[in-house]
């Protein structure tokens, strides 16, 4: 029986990437603009630990699945997400070589990651998949829409989209587990609830931790800009809202968004090769 949903001519296997990223965060990357910089570099801070949970969650129920597609797929993303997240390590352990405080950006979220961890196995699975629909609506908006990322230097362009290749490419992968091993689609939309809180949470706190030391805080045209550029033009999250509630319509599935063109189109403007099973 097969229970991955991964269309065809997708593939998710990781891809070794490393990115000399250092000398581009100590400047305002993002066009020397101080909110995008430190909005993007707020979801950089929780992609190391969350995306550790995203494996473990999966690594639970990684047993109990037969389809030969799938348990391939789980292995895929389990390395497309350790990738990921040692390489966001190295981009935040240049944000602390810059001076902000990192440790105590952690360690609040990392006490959420550690209530996460405690939760039961049905609920830390739910939890992945609303994430995992987060970072797969912010990666397809981030590659069909590439004047998001206009100004932004080459190297830290270049991380972001591979990084949103390879999120699209996975994107099924936790919930065809959950939908495989537990289907609870009652469960599944109200932690999608609780994770919608707390990613607009973190990120708003992590931002709001960044720009205090830059001095920006309490700078309203700092603030002026950015909630323009999330909310306005060009409204990053205004138009991922109706991605974002899709999740909650009755049968909802990751890949009714199929963008598998995108995927093509930027691994060829990136001269990255597809990911090979």
């Amino acid at each position: 029986m097969t229970i991955s949903s991964t269309p065809e001519g997708v593939s998710v296997a990781p891809r070794h990437m490393h990115f000399d990223i250092a000398d581009d965060l100590k400047t305002l990357w993002h066009g020397n603009d101080t909110f995008r910089t430190a909005f993007f570099n707020a979801l950089s801070l929780q992609f190391p630990d969350g995306e550790q949970q995203f494996i473990n969650a999966v690594r639970l129920y990684r047993d109990k699945v037969d389809d030969p597609k799938l348990k391939e797929e789980i292995r895929g993303f389990i390395g497309q997400e350790a990738l990921h997240s040692r390489e966001h390590k190295h981009y935040n352990e240049a944000l602390k070589a810059r001076g902000y405080n990192i440790d105590a950006i952690d360690e609040r979220f990392r006490r959420h990651m550690a209530w996460v961890g405690n939760l039961p196995p049905s609920r830390q699975l739910a939890g992945t998949c609303g994430a995992e629909h987060y970072t797969a609506v912010l990666a397809n908006a981030i590659l069909r829409h590439p004047e998001w990322m206009e100004g932004a230097t080459p190297d830290m362009e270049k991380l972001w989209r591979w990084h949103a290749i390879e999120e699209t490419e996975h994107k099924s992968v936790a919930f065809d587990v959950y939908r495989h091993c537990v289907g609870n689609e009652r469960l599944r939309r109200i932690v999608f609830l609780f994770v919608t809180w707390n990613f607009f949470k973190y990120t708003f706190l992590n931002t709001c931790s960044l720009l205090k030391t830059d001095g920006k805080l309490w700078s309203l045209g700092t603030w002026i800009g950015g909630i323009n550029f999330l909310w306005g033009k060009p409204g990053v999250l205004r138009k991922c809202m109706p991605d974002f509630l899709a999740y909650f319509r009755k049968g909802f599935h990751p890949w009714q968004q199929d963008n598998r063109e995108l995927i093509e189109k930027n691994l060829n403007e990136l001269e990255l090769k597809p990911s090979a099973r």
